[in-house]
């Protein structure tokens, strides 16, 4: 069939205009990687926190559980508490839940278990621990096969597993005070193997400030001293490094003012860790 010249050269142009399309979108997004990248190492924050076009919700009854229940929630403003709704409905539909030995996962599991990741990842730009795929919840300490004992809970990276036995994880949260939480201790775990599995920005300030905390302490000979003697962080605190970072957290948020006061070079590491600058913290 015979066309026109003028349209012979512009369909022979569309090839072309999508190659350079495509070429563009690549170098643009490469771009402003590697600003997101630099302006995260030199300010250890995200250049941008959020950005929510449509909102997820959440169920009436997943509203009620998380203003009755969960405390951190109720110290929000207003626009924070949309976001830590719109961030939580979208980790509950991103995870798998499933319960063991008869236990039937209930919405306020769900919420509770789920509420947890978002208040400790509610700095990060990418909040929805992408190293998580399953959440086992148990009724009570379960036997494990990574060491062949009762567990409270885990984290298994290889599977993307996280485990909890319900009964402890509540318990965490009857007493406020006490720097032992199961779920901020297992989900402070989550958090610290994300920071090696993940290259996402908040992955990469987590990770970077808890290096730059490592080398302050291995510095500091006093300051180790006084971590140990104080006995401020439990003796778990010092099994490995793991175990570090997951009590460090507890402490964050379980008795942000005593961590401060004892040892405010500690605590504003952990704080630029999460990028956390809410509910007064």
């Amino acid at each position: 069939m015979f066309l026109p010249q003028f349209l012979e050269t512009s369909f022979g142009l569309i090839p072309n205009i999508v190659l350079f399309s495509f070429l563009g979108l690549f170098v643009l997004k490469h771009t402003y990687r590697y600003v997101e990248q630099t302006y995260a190492e030199a300010n250890k924050k995200p250049l941008f926190l959020n950005f929510v076009l449509i909102p997820k919700k959440l169920t009436n009854e997943q509203i009620l559980v998380l203003e009755k229940r969960f405390q951190f929630y109720n110290q929000l403003n207003s626009k924070e508490q949309d976001i830590f709704k719109h961030r939580l409905a979208t980790f509950i539909s991103d995870k798998s839940f499933y319960g063991r030995e008869d236990l039937v996962v209930t919405e306020e599991m769900k919420v509770l278990v789920s509420a947890t990741a978002i208040m400790l990842t509610f700095g990060f730009k990418n909040y929805t621990l992408p190293i998580i795929k399953t959440i086992l919840i148990y009724p009570r300490p379960f036997y494990s096969k990574i060491n062949e004992q009762l567990h409270k809970g885990e984290v298994n990276p290889m599977l993307g597993v996280i485990a909890f036995s319900w009964e402890d994880f509540k318990h965490g949260y009857d007493i406020k005070n006490d720097n032992l939480n199961l779920g901020i201790h297992e989900f402070g775990h989550a958090l610290h193997l994300n920071s090696y599995k993940s290259n996402d920005v908040s992955a990469l300030i987590f990770g970077e400030t808890f290096k730059d905390l490592k080398r302050y302490l291995k510095a500091n000979d006093y300051k180790r001293e006084q971590l140990i003697n104080t006995k401020y962080f439990r003796a778990y605190a010092y099994t490995n490094e793991f175990e570090f970072v997951a009590v460090l957290v507890e402490c964050f948020f379980e008795t942000p003012n005593e961590f401060k006061s004892t040892f405010p070079n500690i605590y504003d590491k952990v704080k630029e860790m999460l990028n956390f600058n809410f509910a007064g913290y």
